[in-house]
């Protein structure tokens, strides 16, 4: 098994298998390359199948367990199936993040191809503020995920950006995920370095603070001592990575673009490592490259920023209204 300088040893591994996406969510940190309505044959500079499986069997050499596919929206590709059965006989645990646009239809094929989860990014569930965000239908994200709890990809968790245009939605979103069987909420702060809006940034810890006095449990991550909160069964998550540094350090995730060049991390593009082109020994050359230039965005790369404080206690039957 692979580790960085900080001790931090590589289990798993993000693979982007294109940039093309068929929606236009305000928040979104990278152009695409262009609306997709549909599903279509890979673009000319995405990745093979091939050359994915083989980075695939490099990493289980080095020990990486689990595999997701990103994208844009990985859906866009028609091979995206003969993508998962390739990779499930090198590395079995392998997921999904998708918009969930395109899901229905496609859910029951993933899980025969070996697919075991999937992540729907889905930051409202009002139609109209749904598409004000998303710039896309939600509708058929909604069917994509029943099916996907259909066919058995469970859980399914619902990804939830959290920044102020979607702060007031968070109550309405877990009880969602409650009334459903098989989902679990995940809120993802905000990431200003990405896309240029940092007035877009909310108090994460006011919305910690919310779901403490509301939840009905609280459970402890082993991983960076994330809380899960739990409410009538369902759990919900927050995911805080900004000026968090204690995030940074417990990192075991290496990511491909989907040119097929390694990167350390999702906050950097200095540090890619190209593959293609390249023989298995380079490839395994590439992918210790990689690993020994990781340095942890916060804490490490980035030094300078706000001191991060503990979220104050919850008084006893108080009612804490989430800040922006």
């Amino acid at each position: 098994m692979l580790s960085d300088a900080y001790g931090r040893e590589v289990t798993d591994i993000r693979i982007s298998v294109t940039k093309r996406c068929n929606f236009g969510c305000v928040y979104c940190h990278d152009e695409g390359l262009g609306p997709v309505d549909r599903p279509r044959t890979p673009h000319g500079e995405e990745m093979t199948a091939l050359e994915i499986e083989r980075l695939v069997r490099v990493a289980r050499e080095f020990g990486i367990r689990s595999v997701k596919f990103t994208g844009g929206e990985p859906l866009v590709r028609l091979d995206l199936e003969e993508i998962v059965g390739r990779t499930v006989r090198e590395i079995p645990d392998v997921s999904l993040t998708t918009n969930g646009s395109m899901l229905e239809g496609r859910a029951e094929g993933l899980r025969d191809a070996g697919l075991k989860r999937v992540n729907v990014s889905v930051d409202s569930i009002d139609p109209e503020q749904f598409r004000s965000i998303r710039k896309g239908s939600l509708a058929p994200v909604l069917r994509g995920i029943r099916e996907s709890l259909r066919v058995g990809l469970k859980p399914v968790k619902l990804n939830m950006v959290v920044f102020r245009p979607t702060l007031a939605n968070i109550p309405r979103m877990v009880e969602y995920v409650g009334e459903t069987d098989g989902l679990k909420l995940q809120l993802i702060q905000f990431m200003p370095e990405l896309v240029t809006h940092p007035e877009w940034m909310v108090d994460i810890q006011s919305v910690k603070r919310w779901l403490e006095e509301h939840a009905t449990r609280v459970l402890v991550r082993e991983m960076h001592h994330r809380r899960i909160y739990v409410f009538r069964e369902a759990e919900v998550e927050v995911v805080d990575p900004v000026f968090n540094p204690e995030f940074c350090s417990h990192c075991h995730r290496i990511r491909v673009t989907h040119r097929g060049e390694l990167k350390g991390c999702l906050n950097r593009n200095d540090d890619l490592v190209a593959t293609r082109g390249l023989d298995d020994d380079g490839l395994r050359s590439a992918f210790r490259q990689v690993v020994a230039t990781r340095v942890p965005y916060y804490g490490g790369y980035v030094t300078d920023f706000p001191p991060r404080t503990p979220a104050p206690e919850p008084t006893p039957g108080a009612t804490t209204r989430i800040s922006a």
